[in-house]
C-alpha cells in the first residue's frame, strides 16, 4: 500500500467508527454495533472503500491487544478465583457443545465428508473475547459477578479454539496430527498463562522505579506499551493467541494483582498491588486504546465480505440457518450449567455467543486450504454475521428490562 492512500484509509476507518458509534449510541445501541457496521458500510460488503489490507490488519490487532491489556489491568483475580471452576464449566461446555452440534449436524444432516464436518465444528467453537468485553462495557457490566465468569471463560474458550484450530490446519496441509506436538503447544500455553503475569509483575515494579525518578516524561507509557508488545510475541511464540498477551502484562498491572516470592523457608520478597502505578498508566493509556480498538470492530465488518454470498442458493440458507440454531444455542446452553441466578445464567449464555474474528480466522483459513467451497465459506459468513451482531442487541435487552438492570 502507498503511504498516501495508507493515510486516506486509516482517516476513513477512524472517522466511519466514530461517526456510526456515536449515531448508534444515541439510539440506545451499544456503540460496537456502529465500529461493525462502518466496516460493513466501508468494506467490500457496500462502498468497498477499505479493504482487509495486511497493514490495517496489524493495527487492528494493536487495537484489540490493547484492549485485552485493559481487561487485564480491571480484572481481580481473588474474584476470579472465587468464581471457582464455574469458568471452566463455561469454557468447556461453551466449546463441545457447538463442536459436536456442528459435526453432527454437517455430517449427517448435509452429509458433508468427515473432515470438512469436523472443521465447521471448529469454527462455531470461537468466542469473540473483545467483542463481547466491549459489549459489556458499554453496558456497563464489566465489573459484574456474571461479567468476570465470561472473561475467564472466554479466555480458555480461546486457548481451546487454538489447539483445535492447530490440529485442524496441521491434518490439513500434513495429512496426519502430532499429538505430541499438540500436547507440547497446549503445555506452553500454560506455562505462559501461569508465569506470564509473575514475570510481568516483575517488569512493572522495575518500570514504577525508574519512571519515579525518570528526567523525562512518558518512561511509564513506553516501557508499559513495550512490555505488553513483548508478552504478545511470546504469547505467539508459545503458539497462544497475542491478546493473551496483552491480558497477562495488563494483569501485572492491575491494582488487585500481587505475590510474594519465597527466597527461603522463612524470608519472601512481596510484590503489592499498586493502586497508583495502576491509576496513573491507566489515565496515560486510555486515549491510545479509544484510538486503536474501534479499528479492530471496523476491521471484523470489513472482513465480513457479504457480495461473497450467493443469496440465491438454497443449500447456503439451509446450511446457515441450521448452523446458526447450532452456533447459537450451543454457546448459550453453556451458561446454564453453572450454579448462578437466572439472570446471570442468561447473561453468561448471551456473552458467549459473539464469534467476531476468532470465527472469521476459521472460516477464512478453510476456506484458503480448499477445506470448504464457496458455498460453504458462504453459509459460514452469515452464521459469523448474525452471531457477531445480533448478541450486543440481545444483552442490551436483556439488561435494560427492570430485573435486568440490577447488579
Amino acid at each position: 500500500m502507498e503511504l498516501h492512500q495508507f493515510f486516506l484509509f486509516l482517516a476513513i476507518i477512524l472517522i466511519s467508527a466514530r461517526l456510526l458509534s456515536e449515531t448508534v449510541a444515541r439510539f440506545g445501541i451499544p456503540s460496537v454495533i456502529g465500529e461493525l457496521l462502518a466496516g460493513l458500510l466501508i468494506g467490500p460488503s457496500l462502498l468497498g472503500w477499505v479493504s482487509p489490507d495486511t497493514t490495517m490488519k496489524l493495527l487492528a490487532e494493536i487495537g484489540i491487544i490493547l484492549l485485552l491489556f485493559e481487561v487485564g489491568m480491571d480484572t481481580d483475580l481473588s474474584r476470579l478465583a472465587r468464581s471457582g471452576s464455574k469458568p471452566i464449566v463455561v469454557a468447556v461446555l461453551g466449546f463441545t457443545l457447538p463442536f459436536a452440534l456442528g459435526y453432527s449436524v454437517s455430517a449427517w444432516v448435509f452429509g458433508l465428508s468427515e473432515f470438512t464436518a469436523l472443521f465447521i465444528g471448529g469454527t462455531l467453537t470461537a468466542t469473540s473475547i473483545g467483542i463481547t468485553v466491549r459489549v459489556l462495557d458499554d453496558l456497563g457490566k464489566r465489573q459484574s459477578d456474571e461479567a468476570q465468569i465470561v472473561i475467564g471463560a472466554a479466555v480458555l474458550d480461546d486457548i481451546l479454539g487454538v489447539l483445535v484450530l492447530a490440529f485442524l490446519y496441521q491434518f490439513a496441509v500434513e495429512q496426519q496430527v502430532s499429538f505430541h506436538a499438540l500436547g507440547e503447544v497446549g503445555l506452553y500455553i500454560l506455562m505462559f498463562m501461569l508465569l506470564g503475569p509473575l514475570v510481568a509483575k516483575l517488569a512493572s515494579v522495575v518500570i514504577d522505579h525508574f519512571d519515579q525518578r525518570a528526567a523525562t516524561p512518558g518512561l511509564l507509557l513506553t516501557m508499559a506499551l513495550s512490555l505488553i508488545l513483548l508478552f504478545s510475541w511470546l504469547a505467539h511464540a508459545v503458539g497462544a493467541p497475542e491478546i493473551m498477551g496483552g491480558f497477562a502484562a495488563g494483569l501485572a498491572f492491575s491494582q488487585h494483582f500481587g505475590f510474594r516470592l519465597w527466597m527461603g523457608k522463612r524470608q519472601a520478597i512481596e510484590f503489592k498491588p499498586s493502586p497508583k502505578l495502576a491509576h496513573r498508566l491507566e489515565e496515560q493509556v486510555r486515549p491510545l486504546i479509544r484510538t486503536f480498538s474501534p479499528m479492530f470492530f471496523v476491521m471484523v465488518g470489513v472482513s465480513l465480505n457479504l457480495k461473497a454470498v450467493d443469496w440465491s442458493s438454497a443449500f447456503i440458507w439451509e446450511l446457515a440457518a441450521s448452523l446458526l440454531l447450532v452456533a447459537f444455542f450451543g454457546k448459550f446452553a453453556a451458561g446454564f450449567f453453572i450454579r448462578e441466578p437466572r439472570r446471570n445464567q442468561i447473561a453468561i449464555g448471551l456473552s458467549m455467543v459473539p464469534r467476531g474474528e476468532v470465527g472469521l480466522i476459521f472460516a477464512q483459513l478453510g476456506f484458503s486450504q480448499g477445506i470448504l467451497n464457496g458455498e460453504l465459506y458462504a453459509a459460514l459468513l452469515i452464521v459469523i454475521a448474525l452471531t457477531t451482531i445480533t448478541p450486543p442487541f440481545m444483552l442490551k435487552w436483556f439488561y435494560g428490562r427492570d430485573g435486568g438492570a440490577k447488579n
